[in-house]
């Protein structure tokens, strides 16, 4: 009997919609709606009678630290900002560790820039294929040599596959993308250096722009000369 109840077409029940002299407050909110609603509004509700409880129940003489360690602003608590929790030798060790892992990125790409450059060199400098000119006399052969040698050596890549020369293409792209790369991470290199000089002992300043044999932008700083004992 189940099987032959599903078997009849059944009647598709429609939720009821919001009557149209209430259209203007949008769609009719159905009951799991106004569940989720009712929930969310009893939970903060709950909330804040938790919190106003504790209110009134604080100890007005009861004092801690963050009390003056922090302040209210427009409403919202602020913690004061802490200061570096780190002492010097921690931060001279991290900073020798960024600058070591720089370091082994700069000659990584190095590496690979020079097998780069290698191997696009031994592709300029295969040999093409022979070319053989054909003339009927001398001044001919005159006039075709004349022309072949203000065009020069017929490219290597003439003849090549279009794959291969994409390729090709892709490597010279990859080359220069590198060489970017490698000059960033030589300006990175260069200021972390320069931070951790810095932080070392020993005085120094900065040096003016008439003070400077070659003026550049970037700054420049002399040490003072120390007697080493």
């Amino acid at each position: 009997m189940s099987s032959l109840r599903n078997i009849i077409p059944r009647k598709a029940h429609k939720e009821r919609a919001q009557p149209h002299s209430r259209r203007k407050f949008g769609l009719l909110e159905k009951h799991k709606d106004h569940v989720i609603r009712a929930r969310a509004y009893h939970q903060k509700e709950q909330t804040l009678m938790k919190l106003k409880e504790k209110t009134a129940l604080r100890n007005p003489d009861e004092f801690y630290f963050k009390m003056i360690k922090t302040k209210t602003v427009g409403g919202v608590h602020k913690p004061e900002i802490q200061a570096n929790k780190y002492t010097n030798e921690e931060l001279m060790l991290m900073k020798t560790q960024d600058i070591g892992y720089i370091l082994q990125k700069l000659q990584t790409e190095k590496k690979k820039i020079e097998r780069l450059n290698g191997m696009l060199h031994s592709l300029d400098n295969q040999s093409s294929s022979k070319h053989v000119y054909y003339a009927d006399n001398r001044e001919e052969a005159r006039e075709v040599r004349k022309k072949v040698s203000e065009q020069g050596n017929p490219s290597a890549f003439k003849d090549l596959p279009k794959v291969i020369l994409r390729k090709i293409d892709s490597l010279y792209r990859e080359l220069e993308a590198r060489k970017k790369r490698l000059k960033d991470l030589e300006k990175i290199y260069t200021d972390m250096s320069m931070q951790k000089e810095l932080h070392k002992r020993g005085k120094k300043r900065k040096l003016r722009e008439d003070e400077m044999v070659s003026p550049s932008s970037r700054l420049v700083y002399k040490w003072r000369q120390e007697r080493k004992r």
